[in-house]
């Protein structure tokens, strides 16, 4: 049987970071920071939930932590002056850091082409779904909308009670050519999950953005 490797972690350190930017003195160190670290991810994907969120980047140092949240709409969680973002600090501080002194700030960076994100490609077949929108029509959608924003290949899975069905099963389409070898190859993968009235669908998005060379990983 063949081994599934995920895209991502199998290109990091090639044309892929990490992302989580720290380092740990300790095992013991390591295993906080990382549970931290999960946990704030969950949290802000379930408040952000409609803000798009392609990525969250943690940086830490000593005293600080620097947020990096990519967004296709930055509007939504920057608010009014900003202060969106400060709620969202204080939110953070109750939840994650009460009675802990710790410098926190958050970084909102949008995202040049939603189009060529899997995430985002995955939320908003999410959202049809959830919405109870024929599956194959929101997936040739979505296929077009990537490769419009020229892509060189795109693939989309569906798992789950497709359509209400008795019986769940999985659907795939794809076009354009998605390389699984190719460590030079720029492959932007996401699971996505569409909680339905039937049950949850399982939403797999691949996106071939194309190669990446030397020169052109350290303009990025």
């Amino acid at each position: 049987m063949a081994t599934k490797v995920n895209p991502t972690a199998f290109r990091l350190a090639v044309n892929h970071d990490w992302r989580g930017i720290w380092f740990a003195t300790s095992k013991r160190d390591f295993a906080k920071f990382l549970n931290e670290d999960v946990r704030i991810r969950a949290y802000l994907l379930k408040a952000l939930k409609d803000a798009s969120v392609e990525r969250i980047d943690i940086e830490r140092s000593r005293q600080a932590i620097i947020i990096h949240i990519r967004s296709a709409k930055p509007g939504f969680i920057i608010g009014r002056a900003g202060a969106g973002i400060e709620d969202l600090i204080k939110k953070l501080r109750a939840e994650f850091f009460r009675g802990k002194k710790v410098d926190l700030s958050i970084n909102v960076k949008e995202i040049k082409n939603p189009s060529l994100s899997s995430r985002v490609v995955g939320l908003q077949i999410a959202e049809d779904l959830e919405r109870r929108r024929p599956f194959r029509r929101s997936i040739k959608m979505s296929i077009e909308r990537v490769m419009k924003a020229r892509a060189e290949g795109v693939k989309i899975t569906l798992a789950g009670r497709l359509n209400g069905a008795e019986i769940a099963r999985t659907e795939t389409l794809s076009k354009g050519k998605i390389p699984l070898h190719n460590l030079r190859a720029d492959i932007d993968f996401s699971i996505v999950e569409a909680h339905t009235t039937y049950g949850v669908i399982g939403i797999k998005v691949w996106i071939n953005r194309g190669e990446v060379f030397e020169k052109d990983r350290d303009n990025r």
